[in-house]
């Protein structure tokens, strides 16, 4: 099942760290329900950022594209993330892990609070149907889409988180391994995510 399709994330070889967020300013993803580890000493950025980001970055924006549905807010998300994991003590062989649920976590509060980009997704939407032959049917993507996401919104965070996880490529025990659990819980958490999920969207089709 995959939640909400999206395009493959352009490859972040060879980008430099300093450019991650120009000018913007760094938010932790405590706001987000993650717990923010301590920062290295006297708050300086972790010298093995580069690294992981080069090597993190596509796989982070698909967490969080998973969720949204939109590579510029999943870019964004994916930035907050590696700011608050660039002033934390979190091993960089962790650092995979820790990365997803934190832009996963921070999509889905995204989701939650409403602060979509609705002006942006009604400009790429409009675009899209000046190119598609069936708009009719272009339409119904985009709403069986955004059914997705609303209903992914209404599930338990945990469970919501965990099948992002699952879906977006992670095997049970990497899920396991980021969310704490332990191993023999990941498949009943995704199932009883998908069956929740699949609860929430009839119900959004028998509303509507």
């Amino acid at each position: 099942m995959d939640l909400v399709p999206h395009g493959r994330p352009a490859a972040a070889t060879g980008v430099p760290v300093a450019a991650v967020v120009p000018g913007r300013v760094p938010v932790t993803i405590g706001r987000a329900g993650v717990a923010m580890p301590g920062r290295t000493a006297h708050g300086a950025v972790r010298a093995d950022l580069g690294e992981v980001f080069r090597r993190d970055y596509p796989r982070v924006v698909g967490f969080a594209a998973r969720v949204l549905g939109s590579r510029d807010e999943a870019e964004d998300v994916a930035q907050e993330a590696f700011l608050a994991f660039g002033r934390s003590a979190v091993p960089a062989d962790e650092a995979t892990g820790w990365l997803a649920v934190a832009a996963a976590h921070t999509a889905l509060n995204l989701l939650r609070s409403g602060r979509r980009r609705a002006a942006r997704e009604e400009t790429v939407a409009a675009a899209a149907d000046a190119v598609v032959p069936d708009v009719a049917e272009a339409v119904l993507t985009r709403e069986d889409r955004a059914r997705v996401r609303a209903a992914l919104a209404a599930l338990p965070r945990k469970q919501a988180v965990a099948l992002v996880l699952r879906h977006s490529g992670l095997s049970y025990a990497e899920v396991a391994v980021a969310l704490d659990m332990s191993p023999g819980s990941v498949g009943t958490t995704v199932r009883r995510a998908e069956a929740a999920l699949r609860k929430e969207l009839i119900r959004h089709a028998s509303s509507d």
